[in-house]
């Protein structure tokens, strides 16, 4: 691969602005970034109209299935399938999250992610960071749709079996605090690096705290499947709202979450401590109809993807939209939209030495936003992934 440039374009590298800035990049990682200037070097020249913007590649550490493939699929084609979908809506790397399922299934799943990891992760797609282990440890009092007859007790045994199928790939793992040994397996996964995740929880507001305490920092998609604010009980909702050791995942669709909360949100934790997710399933890049996820039919019309019995599963959104709805529903600048798709996600799970903004020897993951901010160019470490045409 010879050398790249982006010229004379406003860039948004994570901690700054730069006006007419210039992005250099050799290989697969970016070489240098400045103000720009007379330069003459041998290299491909992106060269883009006034108003567009160069962001960092966002971030999904939530994501199940796109373009009809799904993680549980257990099959090298799907996670291929996911990886070279996901560009088109800005996403440049990704934890490929699992469901609820016997646990011989999720294990073969996560023997899948490690032989692809392994074999055939290419620059121009988007990259597998790891995975995030959404279930079994759930509540079954706030499944979603999560299958309740999977779900079980924290169990560390079981955990390294799967840590071992995946070759130590488990990077997040979604967790409800109040079940029986919560707290020691918390602890025992924060030593272990695995960044912890309240999710899928009917616990009280200390229930939460002393998850925290035990070193849990992220919450799972914020207000869905978690017990909500009440005036007397602040819920799940009202312990991450309150604890600033704790990220929260958005769902920015306007379905999961209407603006008014996404404006609560984001005035009570800031940019510093919300991520942008999509939570999607198979069905994202298709159009409506009837799907398929952990074992259960999903109806997808008008946007929304839901069970049989009304509740929402997962969604169809894409980055990019939640990239512009996040602005638009709270009033937040671009550069914290950029804080939430890419800074904080790369930090969350431990990749932000290599991802999450734009600097000298990073990955050379960026995406190009026109004056609409929609995405019309990304790259994954140095290799263009997508082109809009």
């Amino acid at each position: 691969m010879g050398m790249k440039m982006f010229r004379n374009i406003t860039v948004y590298t994570g901690t700054e602005q730069i006006e007419n800035g210039t992005v250099t990049i050799e290989g697969e990682r970016i070489q240098e970034v400045r103000k720009e200037e007379t330069i003459n070097v041998a290299a491909d020249v992106f060269l883009f109209p006034q108003g567009y913007k160069l962001v960092p590649g966002f971030i999904d550490v939530h994501i199940h299935g796109a373009a009809g493939a799904d993680v549980m699929d257990e099959n090298l084609a799907a996670l291929q399938t996911i990886a070279s979908a996901l560009p088109a809506e800005g996403t440049t790397s990704f934890l490929a999250t699992t469901m609820t399922q016997e646990a011989k299934k999720i294990e073969r799943a996560l023997m899948n992610v490690r032989e692809y990891r392994r074999t055939y992760m290419n620059p121009g797609q988007a990259e597998v960071l790891g995975v995030h282990l959404e279930g079994p440890f759930l509540s079954p009092q706030r499944a979603g749709a999560q299958p309740t007859r999977h779900m079980c007790h924290p169990d560390r045994e079981q955990f390294q079996k799967w840590q071992e199928a995946a070759d130590g790939a488990i990077r997040l793992v979604t967790m409800a605090p109040e079940l029986p040994d919560a707290l020691a397996f918390i602890r025992y996964l924060c030593e272990s690096g695995v960044t912890v995740s309240v999710g899928h929880s009917d616990a009280t507001s200390a229930q939460v705290k002393a998850a925290a305490d035990a070193g849990a920092t992220h919450a799972t998609h914020l207000f869905n499947a978690m017990r909500g604010l009440h005036h007397r009980e602040p819920g799940v909702a009202g312990a991450v709202l309150l604890d600033e050791r704790i990220a929260a995942e958005l769902i920015a669709d306007g379905i999961h979450i209407v603006p008014e909360m996404v404006q609560l949100a984001w005035r009570m934790k800031g940019a510093e401590k919300l991520l942008l997710v999509t939570d999607a399933m198979r069905a994202k890049c298709l159009g409506s109809g009837t799907y398929e996820l952990g074992g259960q039919q999903v109806n997808v019309q008008d946007g929304q993807a839901i069970l049989a019995d009304g509740t929402l599963a997962g969604s169809i959104l894409r980055m990019g939209e939640a990239f512009a709805n996040v602005q638009a529903f709270t009033g937040c600048t671009l550069a914290d939209a950029v804080r939430m798709a890419a800074v904080n996600p790369a930090k969350q799970i431990g990749v932000f030495d290599r991802k999450g903004s734009i600097e000298p020897g990073k990955d050379a993951d960026l995406v190009v936003l026109n004056e609409r901010d929609e995405v019309v160019l990304t790259m994954c470490r140095g290799e263009v992934a997508y082109e809009f045409h």
